[in-house]
């Protein structure tokens, strides 16, 4: 057998292995099920105290998620000290750990007649009026808290809301958590197929709603966030400025420990700001992307700093860094070279300079 179809194989091979093993889907899935009717036993703030603790294991224990998270916060508040950079990445592996008890009590618990006592309300109004004319808003938050209980809201309220979503690897989960998103009338589309659907939906006038913090790879605008250069997809500011609709930026924020939070807007973009501007995509994305990053500066602690947010960089960010990478590294030899009796400890200080 040749060369060539050896590789093949390995390729169908390898292909083969990444498909989900529809018994162990199941498996996992009646596991995740048992566990929840066990959490189901105890009431909601019990849970959160819970998920606080296995957030702070999570944080102890995941070495390489740890590390990302506190690499992106240095490169983000370079003023803080460690102290702070640690109880703001920990906090932040609370808020994902308590996540996912939100999800499983928002529809036993929130309804029509009592959504006041489980959330508070700012500069939404203008929003709320925006979206009952039905002529199309696209809203945009990140991975902030609890970015879930927005949406439910919204369904809850009655407004005609969709929202992008990557579907789960577990089938069986997946169907599951779906459900469970759209009991209250929000409905989700696949991101795979939304690129056809998303004109045809806001068109109508319905609501678009989309987590606008994640890499979207070299094919995108590189605007800044946190004082770096991140890829953010182009679609949502394609999307407005071809139909001429506006941009609300929200979050949804928990207050203390509670499963309580405050749902908010701070930024709206409407057409008429980006009609004279020479490049509209780039500055509909940098404006976006600068109200996100505004609310998350008000709470970093609620951000999901774990996530690869900039890990791809520009292309010429990439050489100048290779550049400097080299540079560096003839500097640093050429400086062992003169002086090779330095020290373990001068070495170490050097380094960490």
């Amino acid at each position: 057998m040749s060369l060539q179809s050896w590789n093949i194989m390995d390729v169908m091979r390898k292909k083969k292995n990444k498909k989900n093993n529809i018994l162990v889907d199941w498996l996992v899935y009646f596991t995740a099920r048992t566990i929840v009717v066990f959490l189901s036993l105890f009431d909601v703030n019990t849970n959160l105290r819970i998920a606080c603790f296995l957030g702070r294991v999570l944080w102890k224990y995941y070495n390489r998620g740890r590390e990302r998270a506190l690499e992106n916060l240095r490169k983000s508040f370079p003023e803080k000290d460690e102290q702070w950079l640690w109880q703001t990445g920990q906090r932040s592996f609370e808020q994902i750990t308590m996540l996912a008890i939100d999800v499983l009590f928002t529809p036993r618990l929130v309804k029509k007649c009592n959504w006041r006592d489980y959330s508070r309300y700012k500069n939404v109004e203008q929003a709320k009026w925006l979206m009952q004319e039905r002529k199309g808003l696209l809203m945009v938050t990140g991975h902030y808290s609890n970015f879930e209980i927005s949406g439910y809201l919204l369904g809850l309220f009655g407004f005609d809301i969709y929202s992008i979503a990557r579907p789960l690897d577990n089938r069986f989960v997946n169907n599951h958590v779906m459900e469970v998103r759209q009991r209250a009338g929000q409905k989700i589309i696949d991101k795979k197929g939304a690129t056809e659907l998303m004109p045809k939906i806001n068109s109508s006038g319905a609501t678009l709603c989309f987590i606008a913090d994640q890499d979207a790879g070299r094919k995108a605008v590189f605007v800044d966030f946190f004082g770096r250069k991140a890829s953010t997809y182009k679609s949502i500011a394609l999307l407005a400025i071809t139909n001429n609709v506006p941009i609300a930026v929200g979050y949804s924020r928990r207050i203390g420990n509670k499963f309580f939070f405050e749902i908010g807007i701070n930024r709206i973009i409407f057409p008429e700001e980006w009609a004279n501007k020479d490049n509209p995509l780039e500055w509909i994305t940098l404006e976006y992307t600068k109200a996100i990053e505004k609310f998350i500066r008000e709470d970093p602690s609620q951000y999901w700093w774990v996530h690869r947010r900039w890990k791809t960089q520009p292309k010429e960010k990439n050489k100048t860094f290779a550049a400097s990478s080299i540079a560096s590294h003839i500097t640093s030899c050429s400086a062992q070279i003169k002086q090779p009796t330095y020290s373990v400890e001068r070495s170490l200080t050097i380094h960490n300079a």
